[in-house]
């Protein structure tokens, strides 16, 4: 009699697995890729899965063809606050010809990687969230929280017509969101990393404008003479930043990144423009003082120059950070449940910028956590994949973290 039911319960398993990855496979095939990204099969599918799964539905549209879908499943105690988690539905672009498999057929290898686009940022976490609450109703498993699901669009370009303008939106307010959940980057080894803050994002073109004339002249104050001069300044300090990171206790969260991206200017190629134009990225640590670092760039403008000025295209705030200890009652469920299942973690601030700094910005404690672990990042990156056991153990990893919170 035992073995039976041991049999019809691994019978059951497996066919959860399969249904798990099938889903996951198909939504892997709803692209909404930018820079022209199309929301409309992602969210269709994504309401299919809530109408079969027994979740509500709510879809907002702030901005034109940028809809935000929000999936419910009610709790016992519906007053308390609730449980957020959050994911997004759009893609960074692909390069199709260095793709060893075709980035949205979802290829399955012999190994049993799956190939696509966003099968590490981020149509893995959103099926396992779809997945692991699929199977907590069919087990019967009651949560005292509501706890919902946001599928954001936009988020890879900053969230502009997504999450930045629903976290301040009164349809925000009244879900009442007491905690939340995000992405963090995938984890290379069995340390699986939780991201309480993000470094902040400021994103800027400097101009250098200069004298013009034929390009067989020798001027002064062209602005060459002052792109070379900007270059030094900032690539001097960035050699810093990079001699700051050989030290094994400072981690790549502790010290400013910067990054020349792009160099626009000129005509022809005897002509000497009368404007250059570099475009930077830059990431600031969580302590930065922004008021110093502001005056620090303005100063390497001067040095460079007459005239130089800059335009932000993104000038953040510092970001929020969330308190992890014994006060915070959520945090205390994630890592006991964390323990049982004898997840490792580690408490770090995520490089790069996630939606969920909107949230942690209204006050609301918010961590970044990915259960992908032992995996290549190979996010933005061709050749995106991922292993069917990680995805499978994933949805277990938030079987278990899910109803922890969400019965804090």
């Amino acid at each position: 009699m035992s073995s039976s039911n041991d049999d019809a319960t691994t019978d059951r398993q497996k066919l959860r697995d399969t249904e798990a990855v099938e889903h996951f496979r198909q939504y892997l095939r709803t692209p909404a890729v930018h820079p022209n990204p199309n929301y409309d099969e992602s969210v269709k599918f994504l309401i299919k899965q809530a109408d079969e799964i027994g979740l509500r539905h709510r879809t907002y549209e702030y901005f034109k063809g940028k809809p935000i879908l929000v999936l419910t499943w009610t709790g016992l105690e519906p007053q308390l606050p609730s449980v957020l988690f959050n994911n997004h539905m759009d893609l960074v672009s692909v390069d199709e010809k260095e793709w060893l498999h075709k980035p949205f057929d979802a290829d399955i290898d012999e190994k049993g990687d799956i190939h696509a686009r966003g099968a590490q940022d981020m149509k893995s976490t959103s099926i396992q969230y779809l997945e692991a609450i699929r199977r907590l109703k069919q087990d019967g498993v009651q949560l005292r929280r509501t706890v919902h699901l946001s599928f954001m669009p936009d988020e890879e370009i900053g969230g502009e017509h997504g999450m930045k303008a629903f976290a301040p939106s009164a349809d925000f307010k009244n879900l009442n969101v007491g905690f939340a959940v995000d992405e963090a980057f995938p984890n290379e080894d069995d340390v699986i990393k939780i991201a309480n803050g993000e470094k902040t994002t400021w994103q800027f073109r400097v101009h250098c404008p200069g004298q013009p004339g034929h390009g067989s002249q020798l001027f002064d104050n062209t602005a060459g003479e002052k792109v070379q001069i900007l270059l030094d300044k900032f690539y001097s300090y960035r050699k810093a930043m990079v001699e700051k990171l050989k030290d094994p206790l400072v981690e790549e969260s502790d010290v400013v990144s910067i990054n020349l991206t792009q160099i626009q200017g000129g005509v022809q190629v005897n002509v000497i423009p009368d404007e250059l134009i570099l475009t930077f990225d830059c990431r600031l640590p969580i302590n930065t003082n922004i008021n110093e670092w502001e005056k620090t760039l303005k100063t390497w403008c001067k040095d460079a120059g007459d005239d130089l000025w800059i335009e932000y295209l993104q000038k953040n705030p510092l970001s929020a950070v969330t308190t992890l200890d014994d006060n915070n009652i959520y945090w205390v469920a994630f890592k006991k449940a964390a323990n049982e299942i004898n997840l490792k973690l580690k408490v770090m601030t995520l490089v790069g910028v996630t939606d969920i700094r909107h949230v942690r910005a209204l006050g609301v404690p918010a961590i970044g956590f990915s259960a992908i672990y032992n995996t290549p990042n190979r996010e933005h990156k061709d050749n995106e994949f991922l292993n069917v056991d990680i995805f499978l153990k994933g949805i277990e990893i938030y079987y278990n973290l899910i109803p922890a919170i969400a019965n804090a």
